[in-house]
């Protein structure tokens, strides 16, 4: 009865955020004095080799008397990332074409794999390093 009771008292008020692989969990709960402040998860699934999946969470908590100054920062952040990069995903996953700044166009051909052997290496000697 006391487990109940507790978890009754943990589900004050939630809400649910599923972004593909991420949800986001926005949970308010009560402190011992019955006060209330806010726990944001950030729950992130990853698939085994073997199909098998688990979940990495990470947890903040946000109590009321930082709540206007992060609202703020939060706004200002998210308009300032907006303003300067406008709200599409430029990101490897949805774009096929993306290419990261630093990859240059040389490819790597399969004929490059098979001559880039051990053997061809010139031998270095750690007195040279």
């Amino acid at each position: 009865m006391k487990n109940n009771h507790m978890m009754e008292k943990e589900e004050i008020f939630s809400k649910v955020l599923r972004a593909g692989r991420r949800t986001y969990f926005f949970d308010v709960r009560a402190t011992k004095a019955e006060d209330y402040y806010l726990t944001i998860t950030e729950s992130k699934k990853f698939t085994n080799d073997d199909g098998s999946f688990h979940y990495k969470k990470h947890k903040i908590y946000i109590y009321k008397e930082d709540f206007a100054e992060f609202k703020d920062i939060l706004a200002e952040m998210t308009d300032y990332i907006i303003s300067e990069k406008g709200d599409e995903v430029i990101s490897e996953r949805h774009q096929k074409d993306f290419k990261k700044e630093y990859e240059d166009d040389t490819k790597i051909t399969e004929a490059d794999l098979k001559t880039n052997t051990p053997e061809s290496f010139t031998d270095i000697d750690f007195d040279d390093i």
